[in-house]
């Protein structure tokens, strides 16, 4: 016979019972919530229960959630850069739960950098690629370097990943990036990547790398339309950028 996991609660007598996650009322068992009121309404500790499935013999799975969600400061993005062995190191979290959730964010991370097929909206400002790009850049805790396909009219032709580095860098490949965007046909292109420091300003290696791609494009009359340095709440835009008293 199969349990499910309980939670405890105080008897009358003073001592200690548990309460199996089904004898729960509807509302705090997620699963059944989740079919009756659609995802929307569950919290992320919820979502996060789904994905874990039990708890252990001293905390139902909902509980073993919200611990998840407070070694993360409270945040799923403290969650979802976590590595595996910062997941297992959680009560009631083993291997096989870490990387399940492991690969629920990267699958996340995935469904957001897919090309928008049907969005005909340009591609025209630096909030617009931070829009874009900062749902595939959220929580990473090392840097990604992505590049922008645009046609004359500033729609998105597609969006690839370039590069990834460490937490402090990440080289630029101007000949992928040139390459591409060749093949692509694009008339221009916006590089994109972030800075896990949460400082969106760009350093001295990220100054030169754009002036080398930039100079690599306009030979094969392709525009660098804009490099965009994305943080967790803010961004730096070379092209609204003066740098060294010269124009982007």
């Amino acid at each position: 016979m199969f349990y499910t996991k309980t939670t405890a609660f105080s008897c009358p007598e003073g001592s200690f019972a548990f309460m199996k996650i089904k004898e729960l009322c509807m509302d705090e068992r997620p699963r059944e919530k989740m079919l009756e009121k659609g995802a929307a309404a569950l919290s992320d500790a919820e979502l996060l229960a789904i994905l874990l499935r039990t708890g252990t013999g001293k905390k139902n799975v909902v509980d073993v959630a919200r611990e998840l969600l407070r070694i993360g400061d409270g945040r799923l993005n403290g969650v979802a850069s976590m590595p595996v062995e910062k997941l297992c190191s959680v009560d009631g979290i083993g291997p096989g739960k870490a990387v399940t959730v492991a690969a629920a964010f990267e699958l996340g991370r995935r469904s957001a950098a897919e090309p928008f097929v049907h969005d005909r909206t340009p591609v025209s400002s630096p909030r617009t690629v931070y829009r874009l790009m900062l749902p595939v850049l959220r929580g990473l805790d090392h840097e990604e370097c992505w590049a922008l396909f645009l046609n004359r009219a500033n729609y998105l032709l597609g969006k690839e990943r370039m590069s990834s580095g460490g937490m402090e860098s990440t080289v630029i490949d101007v000949k992928s990036v040139l390459r591409r965007a060749i093949e692509k046909k694009a008339s221009g292109v916006i590089l994109v990547h972030n800075h896990p420091s949460g400082n969106a300003l760009p350093g001295q290696a990220d100054i030169t790398q754009t002036d080398i791609l930039r100079k690599a494009l306009r030979s094969c009359d392709i525009q660098l339309v804009d490099h965009v340095v994305v943080a967790e709440d803010s961004w730096y835009s070379f092209a609204d950028e003066t740098l060294e008293n010269e124009k982007f």
